[in-house]
């Protein structure tokens, strides 16, 4: 294995980011970061009593403090911290958490077990730091990252290896880095609820142990206070750790002062399913056993999961209200950097979009990095730009460092494989452009009306192929070559006036691009690494880097969307069509932000039940589309979508890597 030495690079300020475009506009405002001194986190007097931590949201940011009071961890000049500590001198502790919970019924309240890396040096001279925070179900069950990293402990129990690279890069300049084991996982007691409030509230009381508003002890029941810390902390994580950072950034809990999201749910209902059709069954408790404790007690707590979700009826109840965080969205006061892959269908990317627009509709203060990958961290296909960004944000938001980092451009997103773009604005239009339907036709108003009868067997290669020709269980609307590029940016809709046979049915839609070009088509791990960051024996920051692939072909799915037909009007209240009358019935495609070229031919797939990415409840209905009042609504600037003409010639497809559901039964997928 080739390794790499680690960097140690001084991020200047006004240094922009490697391989972007020109500035066009700033982040989303942001006030000044609290909870600073001067610009820089308050030093410990030795003599104070640290009964509690003092409470960061009452202090008030100031002007930068003279050179004698700035840390020995921060260049003020470069207005950034630095690699001065000695990482493999750094304190590494374990503690247990008390909470008011008792999921395993017991007759104890469950505590949560709580991993620290942390300077010696600040400790000595009573500095008070930051905390970056990683909680996860993960620690145990399947690792982290794209290694599968596992918590190690001491002869003594104490935390050894912190899995990821944050604490090697982000320790030695002046943060503690906290591993959390959400409730029921690892070495916490209790039983996890997959999303749920316990799982947030395991969390939220770990971020008031930090401000001196909750209790902790050692593993021998000695009480421990976090009198090291400022109190401020970032929360990160991908995926199901994204996700409990969205969970708790939406309880308003007072220290936490950002959250860095990868790839995170921002609904579990809509993670479960779409509009009223399920992805799968039983998710929920196959979820909850993978990850947790294998007892008695949480088995029945999984079985009530499997009870209250309603997989049978694809209604959103009250068990998913629980799990929603965006009707919570108002009370979020952390900053937000939200990062996605643009072709994930794990976590799909519905869910960092209506993420987004609550985000934006409270005024947080935000910022968006938008790659072509699936259910990947930017760690892997974008490495040195991300740390370095990672870096700047939380010193910005954890540290008070005046740098730059708001006032870049609030979007990034990758246009082609490692071809990066700013943009002032994400989405790039809040609204869309009505593309009418004809028989067979994109981009013509037609009449009448055409029909489906469902085929639950057809596959998406089935309907993706032969675009031209009839297809039993598919109506398939083609636009003429596009005369210029457009960007498709935002959530595109369907919207359909039918007529069913039966009281409800799946829709399917699926919106396509023809012709040929080297298109991106996934991520390899290379035999090289590198490393980010100070290292120890038990304890590296090296990792392997991965190379984006290519393919050529003559097709890309631009964006998929499924829904129930019953539960077009109310996810809660699902309201049955009465068969033979017309209804208006709603399918929402994924959020997507792609350039597609000149030349290019639209294609929208429609057909009912999809057995191969969906787990339908209804099957076998016939439904008439009346065209006049369907459209397909497209989140673009400029360009048009224009009919093919009565000479065009037939599409010729050709399915040379056959398309491949994500399978959700993996939290490692």
């Amino acid at each position: 294995m080739t390794t790499v030495r680690a960097r140690v690079l001084l991020l200047a300020s006004s240094t922009a980011l490697l391989g972007l475009s020109t500035v066009t506009g700033t982040a989303a405002a942001a006030p000044a970061p609290d909870g600073v001194f001067g610009g820089f986190a308050a030093p410990e007097s030795t003599e104070q009593s640290s009964e509690t931590a003092p409470a960061p949201d009452a202090d008030q940011p100031g002007t930068r403090a003279a050179d004698s009071d700035v840390p020995p961890n921060v260049d003020p000049g470069k207005r950034s911290t630095q690699p001065v500590y000695d990482y493999a001198n750094a304190i590494r502790e374990s503690v247990y958490v008390d909470t008011t919970m008792d999921t395993d019924s017991d007759g104890s309240n469950d505590v949560i077990a709580v991993d620290i890396v942390r300077p010696r040096e600040t400790a000595a001279a009573g500095r008070k730091i930051p905390v970056i925070m990683d909680a996860s179900p993960y620690y145990s069950c399947c690792g982290r990252g794209n290694e599968s990293e596992k918590k190690t402990y001491d002869e003594n129990g104490d935390i050894q290896k912190m899995p990821l690279f944050y604490d090697n890069y982000f320790v030695p300049r002046g943060y503690a880095m906290v591993g959390v084991d959400i409730v029921g996982t690892n070495r916490s007691t209790g039983c996890g609820d997959v999303g749920g409030k316990d799982e947030i509230d395991s969390v939220v009381a770990v971020i008031d142990w930090l401000n001196g508003r909750n209790t902790a002890s050692t593993a021998d029941g000695a009480p421990v206070r976090a009198t090291w810390t400022t109190g401020s902390v970032g929360m990160i994580g991908k995926s199901y750790d994204g996700t409990l950072a969205n969970g708790v950034a939406a309880t308003g809990v007072r220290g936490l002062k950002t959250i860095v999201p990868i790839s995170a749910i921002s609904s579990w209902y809509d993670y479960s399913r779409s509009g009223g059709v399920p992805y799968s069954v039983d998710y929920m408790p196959w979820l909850a056993d993978y990850v947790g404790h294998k007892t008695p007690a949480c088995a029945a707590v999984r079985a009530d999961l499997g009870e209250q979700d309603d997989d049978e009826t694809g209604d959103y109840t009250s068990f998913w209200a629980e799990r929603d965080y965006l009707k919570d969205a108002r009370k979020v006061k952390a900053s937000v950097f939200v990062t996605h892959g643009l072709s994930d269908y794990n976590v799909q990317t519905n869910h960092f979009a209506q993420w987004w627009t609550a985000l934006a509709k409270n005024g947080v203060p935000r910022k968006i990095w938008l790659g072509l990958e699936d259910h990947v961290d930017p760690f892997e296909f974008r490495r040195d730009e991300w740390v370095e960004e990672l870096h700047k944000w939380f010193d910005f938001w954890l540290q008070g460092l005046q740098n730059n980092v708001m006032r870049e451009p609030i979007a990034t997103v990758e246009t082609a494989p490692d071809e990066w773009k700013n943009y002032s604005t994400w989405p790039a239009t809040q609204k869309t452009v009505p593309v009418p339907l004809s028989a067979g036709k994109l981009g013509a108003f037609g009449k009448g009306s055409v029909s489906i009868t469902d085929e639950p067997s057809l596959t998406e290669d089935d309907i993706v192929a032969t675009p031209s020709a009839v297809i039993a269980g598919r109506q398939m609307f083609l636009s003429a070559p596009l005369p210029a590029a457009i960007r498709v940016s935002g959530t595109p809709t369907v919207t359909l006036r039918v007529k069913s046979d039966s009281p409800t049915t799946p829709v399917t839609a699926r919106l396509v691009e023809y012709g040929e070009a080297e298109r991106y088509s996934g991520i390899r791990r290379t035999d090289t690494s590198t490393c980010e960051g100070s290292s120890v024996d038990y304890d590296d920051s090296c990792y392997f880097t991965v190379e984006k692939q290519t393919a050529e072909s003559d097709h890309g799915i631009v964006s998929r969307g499924w829904g129930d037909a019953a539960h077009s009007n109310s996810l809660s209240k699902p309201k049955p069509l009465t068969p033979g009358k017309w209804s208006t019935v709603t399918v929402p495609l994924r959020a997507q932000d792609q350039v597609i070229p000149k030349g290019r031919v639209l294609g929208l797939a429609v057909t009912l039940s999809d057995t191969e990415w969906t787990t339908p409840n209804d099957t076998g209905a016939t439904i008439d589309i009346d065209l006049a009042n369907s459209k397909l609504n497209l989140p673009i600037t400029v360009g048009k979508v224009n009919p093919p003409t009565a000479k065009a010639a037939p599409l010729e497809v050709t399915i040379n890597t056959p398309s491949e559901r994500p399978d959700l039964h993996d939290p490692k997928n």
